[in-house]
């Protein structure tokens, strides 16, 4: 189906943890893997993220919000062999295996852009917004939160005749699923192209990189696709460079972005580049490409500047717009190339925002939303509206009421810690409207 003529696109940005820390734990990410061990700041995360938000929504946009997991996760503790009361788990797992506490501490479900994948009820054959929760089955510590995504995005979009939430699919190597990160949305005049990007083929296929793990399988791309209910025949699978995987980009949204018609991409993204693009513009014919060369962007500075993890808006004028990390702007080359995107009207403008603290631990602006297409009937169906500036100010108050503005890789041996996440959960959904979401509240394991 092509889009609907009421869809609009609204970004549902992942709120900050209480215990945002630098342990290092993403094989495979450079930035997670540089900066582990540095002191973090959750308060100060969590105000940048509403931030950008609040910029969202002042340039007239639909933006949304996703809640942090319950952590430290008490539940997964118990699973791996931890008993007593909820602080006698934490203690024990503090002294006896600090590794598996900040496993179980991250607040990596910030980058929500590996929530789910979605699918608008434009593209879907029943008509209903789709969501298929990926499992991250590659990192142990992403690997416990599946089950909490669904159940929050179930709370959200909870009208099951305009919305399905798929759980994960099930778990095991040849199934790896990321997420959104790995999928691309392109429309234009021939209607809407959903290109997946795979890391690898489980089942047949040498091809794969040499250093770092490819994180995203082809039979995962290929099940979430039958999920979502697409059409094959609007659906284009491509490989990600083997190469590019051995320096870092280890999901496609670092050396990728579309939006609308427009896709942003580093020419050395797709082990099959004609291929690849030859796909995209039979289906979406006045697709724009808008590439980047090696010799104008090495892929080393892509991902050390995170470039192609911006996020590309339309506003109601019609002006595409790039939301970019102030690391773009620091860097020569990547400044250099968004102003040759402004200059030649690509790009309408360019919006710099200071993301440190996420960008620190790996994430830059496009892995903190995940991107869900409504009409106007699911937009009303939600059951918490969209963000507005009155209730940014009062998540902006929560975090500052229930954040530490420091936090070290020993802190997470603190069981205060636990009280005051929970405490801030609670509130959370409450100011939220979400009803009762977290294990603490429901009872029950993971």
């Amino acid at each position: 189906m092509a889009a609907g003529s009421t869809e609009r696109e609204a970004n549902f940005d992942g709120l900050v943890g209480p215990t945002h820390s630098y342990a290092g734990l993403s094989y495979g990410n450079v930035a997670s893997q540089t900066n582990a061990g540095r002191d973090a700041s959750p308060l100060r995360a969590c105000l940048q993220g509403l931030a950008k938000m609040r910029a969202h929504v002042g340039l007239g946009l639909d933006q949304g919000v996703l809640p942090p997991h319950e952590r430290p996760f008490v539940p997964a503790l118990r699973r791996l062999g931890f008993s007593g009361t909820d602080r006698e788990v934490i203690e024990r797992a503090a002294r006896t295996d600090p590794t598996l506490l900040a496993i179980t501490s991250s607040a990596s479900a910030m980058w929500t852009a590996n929530a789910a994948t979605v699918v608008p009820s434009a593209d879907a054959s029943d008509g209903r917004v789709h969501f298929v929760v990926a499992n991250l089955e590659n990192r142990a510590h992403r690997a416990f939160e599946a089950p909490q995504t669904a159940r929050a995005l179930r709370a959200i979009f909870r009208d099951e005749t305009r919305f399905a939430v798929h759980d994960a699919l099930p778990g095991g190597q040849g199934f790896g699923d990321e997420g959104a990160a790995n999928h691309t949305r392109l429309v234009g005049s021939g209607g809407a192209a959903h290109l997946f990007v795979h890391g690898r083929q489980a089942l047949g296929s040498a091809t794969a990189p040499l250093r770092f793990p490819a994180r995203q399988t082809l039979e995962a791309s290929c099940a979430v696709a039958r999920l979502g209910q697409l059409d094959p025949r609007r659906v284009v699978h491509a490989q990600q460079s083997p190469d590019v995987i051995d320096l870092g980009v280890f999901h496609h949204d670092v050396i990728g972005v579309g939006h609308g018609n427009l896709m942003l991409v580093h020419e050395r993204a797709f082990l099959d580049r004609p291929g690849t693009l030859a796909a995209l513009r039979a289906l979406v014919p006045d697709v724009v490409v808008a590439e980047v060369g090696e010799s104008e962007l090495p892929v080393t500075d892509a991902v050390s500047t995170y470039l192609f993890n911006s996020q590309i808006v339309t506003l109601a004028t019609g002006a595409r717009v790039l939301i970019a990390p102030e690391e773009t702007r620091a860097n020569d080359r990547a400044r250099t190339v968004v102003e040759r995107l402004v200059a030649d009207g690509t790009l309408s403008a360019v919006h710099w925002f200071d993301l440190r603290e996420s960008m620190q631990n790996g994430g830059g602006p496009a892995c903190l939303r995940l991107r869900v297409a409504l009409d106007q009937r699911e937009r009303a169906a939600l059951r918490t509206g969209l963000l507005d500036a009155a209730t940014i100010d009062r998540l902006e108050a929560w975090a500052k009421k229930h954040y530490r503005d420091r936090l070290r890789q020993d802190d997470l041996a603190d069981p205060s810690l636990l009280d005051e996440s929970r405490a801030a959960l609670d509130a959370l959904t409450q100011l939220l409207g979400l009803g009762s979401i977290y294990p603490f509240q429901i009872g029950g394991g993971l």
